[in-house]
């Protein structure tokens, strides 16, 4: 009896202990929330390349891939794109270490080049355009600014990001809800990385294979 007692007694209380745990850390609930929109912005781009690859001949008589892709255009983006990567995860190197100086060159550097990738990527559309090569002209051209150009503005917000970022460094220190900010933007900035090796890939190299 006293056994039957002693069980019941070990039940409740463990039942109370998980009761007094209370909600999840913020740490905790801001990792799932960004982890699921990280895989909601894949699925995203994962419909634009099957788009692509659907719509990728359909020229409708105007130019080809292989007549408008430079691909030494292609290859400085990437390069931009890649660097600005490892400058990405200096910046976390700084941020772990407390180091504001080297936090500020590192993310200066990574908005810079992200600024380069962009200009190189918007002088391509221009030129596209002025080679009457718009979004409009074929489907093969309309799947090919979608892809390319949410990619293109994704880095965008990546950049206003980081430059807000580098703000709240600067008013409120290493505080851990800044700490938290800045990884999280590290894991958004690295993604699109592989989301621009996936554009590299199938979009430019698929074209001249």
């Amino acid at each position: 009896m006293n056994a039957i007692v002693d069980v019941e007694s070990t039940e409740i209380s463990a039942s109370v202990s998980l009761s007094e745990r209370g909600p999840a850390s913020a740490q905790v609930v801001a990792a799932f929330g960004f982890w699921l929109f990280l895989l909601s912005d894949i699925i995203v781009f994962s419909a634009l390349f099957a788009a692509y690859a659907v719509l990728s001949g359909q020229t409708n008589g105007g130019p080809s891939a292989i007549a408008l892709f430079d691909k030494r255009h292609v290859l400085y983006e990437t390069i931009c794109l890649l660097a600005s990567s490892f400058t990405c995860g200096m910046m976390m190197i700084a941020t772990d270490r407390r180091d504001v100086a080297l936090m500020y060159f590192s993310a200066l550097v990574t908005g810079t080049l992200g600024i380069a990738f962009l200009w190189m990527e918007f002088s391509e559309f221009a030129h596209m355009v002025h080679l009457d090569a718009g979004p409009t002209r074929s489907a093969f051209l309309s799947s090919f600014f979608t892809l390319v150009g949410t990619h293109g503005a994704h880095v965008t917000v990546g950049i206003a990001w980081l430059i807000v970022m580098m703000a709240q460094v600067g008013t409120l220190g290493f505080r851990p809800m800044v700490v938290r900010r800045i990884v999280c933007f590290s894991l958004f900035w690295h993604a699109l990385d592989i989301v621009w090796i996936g554009v590299f890939t199938v979009v430019y190299l698929g074209a001249f294979s």
